[in-house]
């Protein structure tokens, strides 16, 4: 229901958002020549019919408006594939869905491969003329076991009398499936299959989610399935028997016989030394048990049950009725399934969840005690502040103090003194208060680009400046800075991580190299940009080289920088997820990698959406810093 109703809220302010803008337009003034610059900037209005269409194509893909108007219909459509599945195997052997009827499919395929084999045997200067001969005579033998099966008058009265059942069983079936009771229950049967078909509960997440849920109820929950459930009953029942038969009368049992007794006392009579030509008896064997096995019949036989199947064919899709159109407009580019006992989804419902589900699936991760992996999404936990201590102060501070560490006395006691106090700061090793630390898979990915990105900064900003204004350093630094830079990040990381290891320094170091080369470029170019005149005007006011380059080189090369920020923002995070992929135990790269192997498309677009997010909040804060820093940039 809810889906249903932000479905007609999106279409609303899709259409009302649209007239409103076009009415916009009509009343702004439009110059003449160059056109109105206000009436390309985007408004409110249009950013909702932008965010509603797509949230509209989502919905639409990923089934969800079939799931909230017609929340059955999986279900329904699960009992019309048991059907289909049932049918399938039965059409395969007509030219219903095939171009050929199977039976000449199988001569045709089987008489290609001895006709290899005679070509073989004829240009083989291994196997002598007397095994190429009987060789060829099994050959001959084989391809005329297929006459025995295709002949009509031997076709024994058992085989045609069973055939004549099966099809009149269809013809049946057919009858009996437009009527109204067809699929007769009793009150108590109705009443266990409702409980059972709860229990399974509705049509939800894929089987391969985190809860492990059902993905579509397979017992069926209307009158409509339950008729549809029974005719696949009756059909596999049909099937299973029909491939039973087998079209051996006693003439073709007598021929395979003797070719089988033929070609085992050939083969008998080599050693190891001739297993040619025993390779090609036993090759021809092969062929006629694949004959034999293949179920051939007649051209004719099997005429009136390809004209019951199609029958039924046609009025099990009468039957459907309007859910064969639920099927066609909302289930686009695929369909419900049913593979055994389950039902899934196949098409864009498959790889495009719903969004209902992925919703939920998040809520259920943002619970700390469920998570990713027993590591929750973005959590807290309480930790020490010397921990914290012994983390940022080096321990080579300690070992710098003069004096040495303590030495225990004859009775073992050890009694610290100023230099053990000062270890024991440097390493955390001593108890305050505890206050909260953010943790999780987003945590540790957010901060891994931070600390990525302002390394780059610290080195690559000043290096870009010093670059673009000594010739020097631009000469000593560009070929070093541009040999690195056009090679792909991910070129990098299998190097970066087998000698830095797979936790946060190797991946913190892999960023720094992929956003100091941009913040480089970025500020050399800002600082070679500055023009002459502003630093002539610097010297004649009398300022000094440090104030030139704090009022007047930096300041000019500010959008530049923040504009290579930015960029460098979004290739670290491309960056960090393709590291997380390969070696990593927590971070949003990693989660994507496992719901990857196990199908999990629900948290592999919660991965794409906090990514998404995530850059963006990065994007709005720098363009925050842009506008309060340089409100200057584009207006002359």
């Amino acid at each position: 229901m809810i889906t249903g109703f932000l479905t007609f809220i999106f279409f609303f302010a899709i259409v009302g958002c649209i007239l409103y803008g076009r009415k916009l337009i009509k009343r702004e003034r439009v110059d003449a020549v160059f056109g109105n610059p206000e009436r390309a900037k985007g408004g409110i209005h249009w950013v909702i019919v932008g965010s509603s269409f797509l949230l509209l194509i989502w919905l639409y893909y990923s089934w969800d408006i079939a799931k909230s108007f017609f929340p059955r219909s999986a279900n329904e459509l699960c009992q019309v594939g048991k059907v289909n599945e049932s049918l399938m195997s039965l059409k395969y052997l007509f030219p219903i869905d095939e171009r050929q009827l199977k039976s000449t499919s199988v001569i045709e395929t089987e008489t290609e491969n001895l006709n290899k084999i005679i070509f073989e045997i004829k240009n083989s200067e291994e196997v002598n003329e007397q095994n190429k001969g009987e060789l060829l005579n099994f050959i001959t033998k084989t391809k005329n076991t297929i006459p025995l099966l295709t002949n009509e008058k031997l076709l024994s009265f058992e085989t045609k009398e069973n055939i004549r059942i099966l099809t009149e069983r269809i013809n049946s079936l057919s009858k009996n499936f437009v009527r109204d009771d067809y699929a007769n229950e009793s009150d108590e049967e109705k009443i266990k299959r409702i409980q059972a078909a709860g229990q399974e509960g509705t049509w939800s997440a894929s089987s391969t989610s985190i809860e492990n849920t059902v993905e579509i109820p397979s017992i069926p929950k209307t009158e409509r399935g339950l008729k549809f459930q029974t005719a696949a009953i009756e059909l596999n029942s049909i099937s299973d028997e029909f491939f039973e038969l087998r079209n051996h009368n006693n003439k073709y049992t007598s021929a395979l016989e003797n070719l089988k007794k033929e070609i085992k006392e050939y083969r008998s009579k080599f050693d190891t030394s001739d297993e040619i030509s025993s390779s090609l008896a036993k090759d021809i064997l092969k062929i006629a048990r694949r004959i034999e096995y293949a179920s051939i019949f007649p051209p004719n036989t099997l005429k009136d049950m390809e004209a019951s199947i199609v029958s039924f064919d046609n009025i099990q899709k009468k039957e459907q009725g309007g859910l064969r159109w639920v099927d066609i407009l909302l289930f686009p580019s695929g369909t419900i399934i049913s593979s055994g006992p389950s039902c899934s989804e196949q098409g864009s419902g498959r790889w495009l969840p719903k969004p209902s589900d992925t919703i939920n699936k998040f809520t259920l991760m943002l619970n700390p005690k469920v998570g990713f992996k027993q590591i929750p999404l973005i959590w807290y936990e309480m930790m020490d502040v010397s921990k914290i201590v012994g983390f940022i102060l080096p321990d080579w501070i300690a070992d710098a103090l003069p004096g040495k560490y303590p030495v225990h006395n004859e009775q073992g006691e050890i009694k610290s003194n100023f230099k053990s106090k000062a270890l024991n700061l440097v390493t955390g090793n001593f108890e305050l208060f505890k206050i909260p630390i953010p943790t999780g898979h987003i945590w540790d990915s957010f901060l891994r680009v931070f600390l990525g990105l302002v390394a780059g900064i610290i080195v690559g900003v000043p290096l870009g400046l010093f670059m673009g204004l000594n010739r020097f350093a631009k000469g000593f630094f560009d070929p070093l800075i541009e040999l690195y830079r056009p090679v792909p990040p991910l070129a990098w990381a299998p190097l970066v991580i087998s000698v830095l290891g797979i936790d946060n320094l190797g991946k913190v170091f892999l960023l720094f190299m992929v956003s100091l080369s941009i913040m480089i470029i970025s500020a050399r170019a800002g600082a070679s940009g500055t023009q002459l005149s502003k630093i002539h005007a610097a010297h004649s006011l009398g300022a000094s080289k440090w104030q030139i380059l704090r009022h007047v080189i930096f300041p000019n090369s500010l959008p530049e920088i923040l504009t290579g920020i930015r960029v460098a923002t979004g290739m670290c995070w491309g960056t960090l997820v393709a590291a997380e992929f390969l070696a990593g135990t927590t971070g949003v790269g990693f989660v994507e990698n496992v719901a990857k192997k196990y199908f999990q498309y629900e948290v592999i677009w919660i991965t794409i959406f906090i990514m998404g997010m995530l850059g963006l909040i990065f994007d709005i804060t720098i363009r925050k810093i842009i506008d309060k820093t340089i409100p200057w940039r584009g207006k002359g």
